[in-house]
């Protein structure tokens, strides 16, 4: 175990104006927390917050960052509270601590919903500081290093949520080689077999090549002495779960790898690295296609580089990266680089925002934490954009975009903003239209055209591939929809208003919420229009003294037939009828119109039709004709009933649905001409099914889409009047 004089060394070595004091005072307070409390290893649990501090140091962070890894499980694990830490170390350490300590006592439905609910604080507390992301990615390592000592069951556990969740978090903080490392302790962990196989493959290649990469690595260096570049040399190995992972995605062996090893020239200055790579260029043939500049273009983690592939000694394949020292530095340990975190400055996050692209990317994710999704799909969504290559792109205004592989103009027009996204209708490609859904390349300058009052289709959220364009859909969805429910909420209600004798409005409404238990008006309203809640209540609630007589209709009580004797049958009748029989009725456009309106699934509806609506729960007004055998089913329901009427403007497009069944001769071509003509007609077959087929006649159910029942009419006449048509008719559904 690491003794107090240890940690503080470690620390001076690289912070000779180091708070001795509190780095002392924290080690005593975190062993005296701890006491006798073991790890799964057997060694005392203090152990563990030291080797996190230990691995800190590495990184050259500062005070503290150190004291805070020293404490970090003092609040989780021991009798410490926050406020205590807080007043013998001070709000920054405590914030910090805090940060880092799990939710514990949640009533959660599942593990992934611990997990992701984890997460989600975890991240809420890097958006204020974030040193709690080192101090979290050096306490994983740790437990990493000492899984084996877990556990099987929940060893698997941790190496999968490592490898899904943090080490690719490690990655796009530029943290490169804490990222290989959890990424290789996850491999030997969840593929133990995959992993000692290439390991064995490893040893025996670094065995047979030492002598060939000390020959590249002197040749390297020697050429760019002589022109008169100081650069070092050094070759290196990919990591096994790297090389295992291309293996698995080109479905190659071992064998047949070629980038196993590559080289990495280290310089002094920017100017240096163009000139070595003409050095480099100069000296051996290029493979095409393979140099890549990250220094004019850098990646979203900070990664700065300029990487090519050449021919080289031996007619060997190698793989070259050239940089700077401080490159290098941040190329391995990303944003635990910069010089925010050196001789113990405090943090600043709008000066790490300007410094590091990492960061910025970190703060948007964060971002989508206060637009209303579940920890779940937060998690979802932050896996997405973790896990993916990039390609750059511009804007007309030469904006540089960074998106995942596989982007596309909709993931562009969310990236440029959530409003452009959301009404965005076409897109131009480098100055030609495109597609919305076409996969973006490398430097395609991406022209989003809008319209206003644009809603984001549904289905987009399963063909977009960045987090913020996932979330920012479904946000969208879920609030058309609402404000259709709420729309079709407030006619209800003012409706019932207008037939109880009250003026309905917003004032009222809201001062009726603690009686209804909603905390808005919109709730309310919304509630109505799913059927959750009944106008009458809403009525209620807000003038206690009314009182609603259900009666039923005399005609009905006579024995009237049909839709009238029904409906009357079914009302809520109050004292004071409406004056307008208008009032009465919620006017309906149709599908796109602002309501949740769906049509009878057995005949539809068409306008013309003498219509009545029933409400659904969950699934707004279904629309069914008068005569639709289906509304005997909701006898029983008269508070879903509503009355509605169209409302359709003379030369709206939209077609709506009806149903029909054809008799017709069972001969060939029979099917085309009766397609024929109702697609010369101006109307659309949507489904066909054959019910009955003899060897004279069959029977064909067609759903088709129609303007009005005129249009409908319309084509029964046409069909009845062909040679291949014995009968036909609309389905009363």
């Amino acid at each position: 175990m690491m003794r107090q004089y240890e940690l503080v060394d470690r620390v001076r070595a690289y912070n000779p104006h180091a708070d001795e004091e509190l780095l002392n005072k924290a080690y005593v307070y975190a062993m005296r927390a701890h006491g006798a409390q073991k790890r799964a290893s057997g060694d005392p649990y203090f152990t563990h917050p030291l080797e996190v501090a230990a691995i800190l140091t590495e990184m050259r962070l500062d005070d503290a960052t150190i004291v805070a890894a020293v404490l970090h499980d003092t609040i989780e694990d021991t009798g410490s509270t926050r406020e205590e830490i807080e007043q013998i170390f001070g709000p920054e350490i405590a914030r910090l601590v805090d940060g880092l300590t799990k939710i514990k006592k949640l009533d959660l439905v599942s593990k992934r919903a611990e997990q992701a609910e984890n997460f989600r604080k975890l991240l809420l507390a890097i958006a204020v500081d974030v040193r709690v992301l080192l101090v979290k990615l050096a306490d994983r390592l740790h437990n990493m290093r000492t899984l084996h000592f877990v556990p099987e069951a929940k060893r698997t556990r941790i190496a999968e949520e490592t490898l899904d969740i943090y080490a690719p978090l490690a990655g796009r903080m530029g943290m490169q080689g804490l990222r290989d490392e959890l990424e290789n302790l996850s491999f030997k962990t969840l593929r133990p077999d995959a992993y000692a196989m290439i390991e064995t493959r490893l040893a025996d290649l670094r065995e047979k090549n030492v002598a060939l990469i000390a020959r590249i690595e002197n040749e390297i260096t020697e050429e760019m002495t002589a022109r008169g570049i100081r650069a070092e040399a050094k070759g290196r190995e990919k990591a096994p779960y790297s090389i295992w992972r291309k293996m698995e995605r080109k479905s190659v062996s071992f064998e047949q790898l070629s980038d196993i090893y590559g080289f990495r020239i280290v310089v002094d200055s920017l100017e240096d690295c163009y000139r070595a790579i003409g050095v480099v260029h100069m000296k051996w043939p290029t493979v095409p296609g393979r140099f890549k500049d990250y220094i004019s273009t850098p990646k979203q983690n900070d990664y700065r580089s300029i990487h090519t592939t050449v021919i080289g000694p031996g007619r060997q394949r190698v793989e070259l990266q050239v940089r700077t020292r401080d490159m290098d530095d941040i190329a391995e340990n990303g944003i635990a680089a910069h010089t925010l975190y050196k001789e113990g400055r405090a943090a600043d996050n709008e000066a790490l925002e300007r410094e590091s692209s990492a960061y910025r990317w970190l703060r948007r994710t964060i971002e989508m934490l206060g637009e209303g999704d579940t920890p779940e799909e937060f998690l979802e969504h932050t896996k997405l954009e973790l896990f993916h290559d990039q390609v750059f792109c511009f804007s007309p205004k030469g904006r540089l975009i960074a998106l995942p592989r596989g982007a596309t103009p909709i993931d562009f027009a969310y990236a440029v903003h959530t409003d452009i996204g959301n009404k965005a209708v076409g897109a131009r490609i480098n100055g030609r239209i495109a597609p919305l859904l076409s996969e973006l390349q490398n430097g395609d300058e991406v022209h989003v055209v809008i319209a206003e009052g644009q809603v984001p289709p549904a289905a987009w959220e399963s063909l977009v591939v960045t987090g913020k364009a996932r979330a920012a859909i479904r946000r969208a969805t879920r609030d058309a929809v609402r404000a259709q429910y709420a729309e079709l909420g407030r006619q209800i209600v003012r409706r019932a208003f207008e037939r109880a004798g009250k003026t309905f409005s917003d004032d009222k409404l809201k001062a009726a919420l603690p009686r209804l238990a909603r905390q808005s008006s919109d709730d309310v309203l919304a509630a109505v229009g799913r059927g959750e809640m009944f106008s009458g209540d809403v009525v209620k609630a807000v003038h206690p003294e009314f009182v609603a007589e259900r009666t039923m209709g005399a005609s009905a009580a006579k024995g009237d037939s049909g839709w009238f004797g029904l409906r009357k049958a079914a009302s809520v009748v109050f004292k004071v009828p409406s004056a307008d029989p208008h009032l009465d009725s919620i006017p309906i456009r149709g599908l796109r119109g602002d309501l949740p309106v769906r049509f009878s699934p057995h005949g539809g509806a068409v306008p013309g039709d003498r219509i009545v609506g029933i409400l659904t729960p969950g699934e707004g007004i279904t629309i069914y004709p008068i005569q639709s055998h289906a509304l005997t089913q909701f006898d029983d329901h008269p508070e879903r009933w509503l009355d509605v009427r169209w409302d359709i403007e003379e030369q709206s497009a939209e077609l709506f649905p009806a149903q029909i069944i054809v008799s017709a001769i069972n001969e060939p071509g029979t099917l085309g001409a009766i397609a024929n003509l109702i697609g010369e007609s101006g109307a659309n077959i949507d489904h066909i099914v054959f019910v009955n087929k003899s060897p004279d006649v069959r029977d064909i159910v067609i759903d088709l889409e129609v303007r009005d029942l005129k249009h409908l009419t319309g084509i029964l006449s046409q069909l009845k009047a062909t040679n291949v048509v014995s009968k036909v008719e609309r389905v009363a559904g």
